[in-house]
């Protein structure tokens, strides 16, 4: 069995399994956007996934268009990511040290990969599918400047597969949320905040308004936490009039000078609280999506 690891700075051929499909697009932003943090190369292999991506590195604040101008990123086109994993075996291992070598003489000081390559090798068998990731990882071991992390989402992949690639890699990040019902992702990245993606509804609204109480009653208690709760919305895409409703009630709640902080909503999302009465709610702060290019309105 792999190593479970949760620190990306461990990633060396690792494998993820993916609770969602937020979880995928969560993990790959993150993986490309320490990349970049460390001064890497960073190549991403699509599948005609390359919009969600960008989407999710909007969302995060991460300067991919800068970082694409200047060769730092790259996506690597649906066409080529099939030549290369439905082709020949034997075709794989070339292809890999030319990416590595090319990042080398341009002065990268690492690379980092990641994408939907191995989803090519599905109709070949699972025999084919170990073997490529037996031959990405003697690539890898034969060039220590790269780095490759490789998504397994069981949308794509049986339980055999899964346990195939779990046996194959050395190491398996991990990420547990703080809740994933497929629909809604939640994540705590410290301790007054939460970090939400996808669509809030009424199959879940009432699990996030225990997860803000939760929050809140944690600040009362610590002396070392902000006074603020933040709310991180910028990668919900839906929230219901009854949501919205109940995210206000919660603010209502918050005692004192402590607040509620809704950061970076979606323009959609935000004209849902406002219809629903956010202006009026004191104990409220609403941060506008960073790309609508407004300030934060209360």
């Amino acid at each position: 069995m792999p190593r479970a690891i949760e620190d990306l700075e461990h990633v060396g051929h690792s494998c993820m399994i993916p609770d969602s499909d937020e979880h995928v697009w969560e993990a790959t932003a993150a993986w490309v956007a320490s990349g970049l943090a460390a001064g890497e190369r960073v190549l991403y292999f699509e599948d005609g996934t390359a919009e969600r991506l960008l989407e999710r590195l909007a969302d995060d604040r991460v300067p991919a268009d800068s970082a694409m101008s200047e060769g730092q990123f790259q996506i690597v086109p649906t066409e080529a990511t099939r030549a290369v994993t439905t082709g020949p075996l034997d075709q794989v291992a070339p292809a890999m040290q030319h990416a590595i070598d090319e990042s080398g003489e341009q002065g990268w000081p690492g690379v980092r990969i990641i994408g939907e390559a191995a989803r090519g090798r599905i109709p070949q068998g699972l025999d084919s599918l170990v073997a490529y990731e037996q031959v990405c990882d003697q690539v890898l071991r034969d060039n220590p400047i790269a780095r490759l992390l490789c998504l397994y989402d069981p949308a794509h992949f049986d339980e055999d597969a899964l346990v195939a690639m779990r046996r194959v890699h050395g190491t398996e990040l991990t990420a547990p949320p703080a809740y994933d019902d497929g629909l809604l992702r939640v994540t705590r990245p410290i301790d007054s905040m939460l970090r939400v993606a996808g669509e809030i509804d009424r199959s879940n609204r009432s699990v996030l308004r225990g997860m803000l109480d939760s929050a809140l009653e944690q600040t009362l208690r610590a002396v070392d936490v902000p006074l603020d709760v933040t709310l991180d919305m910028a990668s919900l895409r839906f929230l219901d009039v009854a949501g919205a409703v109940e995210l206000l009630r919660g603010a209502q709640q918050f005692p004192g000078r402590q607040r509620l902080v809704l950061r970076g909503p979606r323009s959609r999302v935000q004209r849902v609280l406002h219809r629903c009465g956010a202006p009026t709610v004191s104990h409220l702060v609403v941060e506008s999506h960073w790309a609508d290019g407004t300030d934060a309105d209360r």
